[in-house]
């Protein structure tokens, strides 16, 4: 059995799909939306769904680093008897933008252990969906800046090896889409595939700052804010580490777009 916190979500969701289908005995646990429901804020809401666990994928909120304590919620793994965790972690933990607390956690907790850090995601396009939707419009920061953007399927199946096999014990993966990509580009490909014109508006980092303040911590906005506006040259790198767990080059955002077109039409 293995246990996927945040299921719900933009990489839980596929994550759930990929091992149900690979043959998995899947428990999805959400703080809503699932019929295990858990917070990883009060880690003992875990224990219910624990029993038997070979593997636990991990995903935070974007408010867990002021609401919770991973720490807690690896103590009850172990003493559940949990024998393998894969914590879904940020690139942001490389380049030191980010704290490495939960990561320190995970991998001193005795447990086999796999992290993965991904960038930035191409579902970030979700943001602009509604625009797009109602009048044709896409607002964005730093329009020319470019990143790789990572498909959180690709994210799901990299999490789906490491939560089946111990190969991936000890393991730390970068995931980066096959190309930098900058969101004045993903306009034009969601252009492309809705066929009709799509007006881009560059916002100001103050502009985007207030949108982001909305649904995120003010240190988390500064941090995404710095990596989107002045990336580091590892933040604009492709990574190997899709290709090398998956065998497979990682999804083009165009693919991901053409997999998720109905949001934007």
């Amino acid at each position: 059995m293995i246990v996927i916190t945040g299921a719900t979500g933009n990489v839980g969701r596929p994550l759930v799909q990929t091992l149900t289908a690979l043959g998995e005995d899947v428990v999805p646990v959400s703080r809503t939306g699932t019929s295990h429901r858990a917070d990883l804020t009060e880690p003992g809401t875990l224990r219910p769904v624990l029993d038997g666990a070979k593997a636990v994928f991990l995903l935070t909120s974007p408010d867990f680093l002021a609401r919770g304590n991973l720490q807690s919620v690896v103590d009850v793994l172990r003493d559940s008897g949990v024998p393998r965790v894969v914590l879904l972690s940020s690139q942001g933990v490389t380049t030191q933008r980010h704290p490495s607390v939960h990561e320190d956690a995970v991998t001193g907790s005795g447990l086999e252990w796999t992290i993965l850090r991904p960038g930035n995601f191409a579902s970030n396009a979700f943001a602009w969906a509604e625009s797009i939707r109602t009048r044709r419009a896409m607002f964005a920061p730093f329009a020319d800046v470019a990143l790789p953007a990572v498909d959180p399927q690709d994210i799901a199946e990299v999490a789906a090896a490491a939560l089946r096999k111990p190969d991936h014990a000890g393991a730390v993966y970068t995931l980066t889409g096959p190309a930098a990509i900058s969101p004045r580009q993903q306009g034009q490909v969601i252009e492309e595939a809705l066929g009709t014109p799509v007006r881009f508006t560059e916002l100001t980092r103050d502009q985007a700052r207030a949108g982001m303040l909305d649904f995120m911590p003010e240190p988390v906005v500064e941090a995404t804010l710095n990596v989107l506006g002045s990336p580091l040259p590892a933040e604009q790198e492709v990574s190997p580490d899709v290709e090398k767990v998956l065998g497979r080059p990682p999804h083009s955002f165009a693919t991901w777009v053409s997999r998720n077109l109905h949001a934007f039409r």
